[in-house]
C-alpha cells in the first residue's frame, strides 16, 4: 500500500463564517466553537461503554496508562483520544483569538483582564466527557459531550452483535441532552449553542472489519459494493438527522485502510501479517462513495507508511500483549504485558492508535482541513 494508515476528514453540510475584527483593532471575539458534540465508535468513545453489558470496554488497565493518574477512563488508548485533542486545539485557538496587535503597538492587550479574566470567553474545555456514566457539571453540558460508543456502526446489526449503543440511540441521547440544555440555559441560549457547535461523526470501521469480515452475518448475503451501499444509507440518515437537529458544522471522519490495522493483519494478512488488500479496497470504496454523498472527502493519515517520519518505529503491531489480536477485554494488564516504548507505536492495542498517534492525526486535520469550517 502506498499509504498504509490513512484517516479521512470531511467538513460537510453548511459552514457558517465567524465574524472577524477589523485589522489593527484589539477586540474580544466570541467563541470559535460553542460546544463539541460527538457521535461515533471507539475512536471517539471516552467511556460511554463503561456501564454496558458488553466485552467492548476500555475501563481497565493498561488503557489509560498515560492518562492523568493512570486512570482507565474507558478511552480506547493509552491516554487521550481525538476529541480531547480537538478540544485542546479549539481552546488554544480561542485563547489566541483574544489577542490582536493594535495599530502602532508592539503588543496587544488581553481584553479579558477587564471583565474577570480571559477564561470567561472560552467555551471549550480540555477533555470531552462521555454523556453516560459521569456526573456532569453545568459547564460540561453547555460545552458539549460525546455520545460515541465503541464497536457501533452505520449497519444497524453492528451494535446489536456486541450490545453497544446504536447511532439511532445516540441521536435519542442527543435529544435528551438538548432538553437538559434548555433546562439549564433556556431555549434561546440552547439554539445559540447548537448553532455554534462543532459536530463530529466517526463510525464505519467496525462495520467492515467486524460485522462483514469477522462474522458471516453480512458477507453471506452482500458483496462489498452492496454492503457499502447499505452503510451509506446509515451515513445519509445520520447526517440528515444531525443537520435537522440544528448542526451547521459537521466533521465527518472517513475510514482508515482497515486491512493495515494490526488485528486485520493477523486475521487476514497471512504468516507475514501483511496489509490485507481486499479490506483496504473496501475502505477506499466506502470513502469514494461517501465523497459522492457529502461532496468533500480527504484521505490522509500522517502516521502510515511514513511512520518513521513522525518518530514511530512500529506501525504493524499494538503495544498491548503480542500487539496482533489484543483489544478491549483481551487487552488486560492483569494478563497481558505492555510495551515500555508506547510513544514508538502507532497502535496501542490491535485496533486503536496511541495517544501520540492521535495527536499527530488531529494536528494534521487542524492544519489541512479546519479552514473548511471557517474557524
Amino acid at each position: 500500500m502506498r499509504r498504509s494508515c490513512r484517516t479521512a476528514l470531511v467538513a460537510a453540510v453548511v459552514v457558517v463564517a465567524l465574524a472577524m475584527a477589523p485589522p489593527g483593532v484589539c477586540e474580544k471575539k466570541g467563541p470559535l466553537v460553542t460546544a463539541v458534540i460527538v457521535f461515533g465508535d471507539s475512536i471517539m468513545d471516552p467511556g460511554n461503554n463503561n456501564g454496558l453489558h458488553t466485552v467492548v470496554k476500555a475501563n481497565h488497565a493498561p488503557y489509560g496508562k498515560d492518562f492523568a493518574n493512570h486512570e482507565p477512563t474507558g478511552r480506547f488508548s493509552n491516554g487521550l483520544i481525538p476529541t480531547d485533542f480537538m478540544a485542546k486545539k479549539l481552546l488554544t485557538m480561542e485563547e489566541e483569538a483574544f489577542y490582536k496587535v493594535s495599530s502602532g503597538s508592539t503588543r496587544c492587550h488581553r481584553l479579558g483582564d477587564r471583565d474577570g479574566g480571559i477564561a470567561q470567553g472560552l467555551n471549550v474545555k480540555e477533555l470531552l466527557p462521555p454523556y453516560l456514566g459521569v456526573e456532569h457539571t453545568r459547564e460540561d453540558l453547555l460545552t458539549g459531550v460525546s455520545f460515541a460508543s465503541g464497536a457501533t456502526g452505520f449497519d444497524p446489526l453492528t451494535p446489536v452483535i456486541v450490545n453497544v449503543i446504536s447511532l439511532e440511540q445516540q441521536l435519542a441521547y442527543f435529544d435528551e441532552y438538548r432538553g437538559k440544555l434548555v433546562d439549564i440555559a433556556g431555549e434561546e441560549e440552547t439554539r445559540r449553542i447548537i448553532d455554534g457547535a462543532l459536530f463530529v461523526v466517526c463510525a464505519g470501521t467496525d462495520d467492515i472489519a467486524n460485522t462483514y469480515y469477522t462474522t458471516p452475518l453480512r458477507s453471506a448475503h452482500y458483496d462489498i459494493p452492496a454492503y457499502v451501499d447499505l452503510l451509506l444509507v446509515g451515513v445519509e440518515s445520520l447526517l440528515r438527522n444531525v443537520s435537522a437537529r440544528g448542526a451547521k458544522r459537521i466533521g465527518f471522519v472517513g475510514l482508515p485502510p482497515i486491512g493495515c490495522v494490526p488485528s486485520q493483519r493477523t486475521m487476514g494478512g497471512g504468516p507475514d501479517r501483511g496489509c490485507v488488500p481486499e479490506r483496504n479496497a473496501a475502505a477506499r470504496l466506502y470513502n469514494a462513495r461517501a465523497q459522492e454523498l457529502i461532496r468533500r472527502l480527504g484521505e490522509e493519515d500522517p502516521a502510515g507508511d511514513n511512520g518513521a517520519r513522525y518518530g514511530f518505529s512500529e506501525t504493524t503491531k499494538g503495544c498491548c500483549g503480542t500487539g496482533t489480536n489484543e483489544v478491549a477485554v483481551l487487552c488486560d494488564a492483569r494478563f497481558m504485558p505492555v510495551c515500555d516504548d508506547v510513544s514508538e507505536h502507532v497502535f496501542f492495542d490491535s485496533y486503536h492508535p496511541t495517544q501520540r498517534a492521535y495527536k499527530v492525526i488531529v494536528d494534521y486535520i487542524f492544519d489541512h482541513y479546519m479552514q473548511f469550517l471557517n474557524l
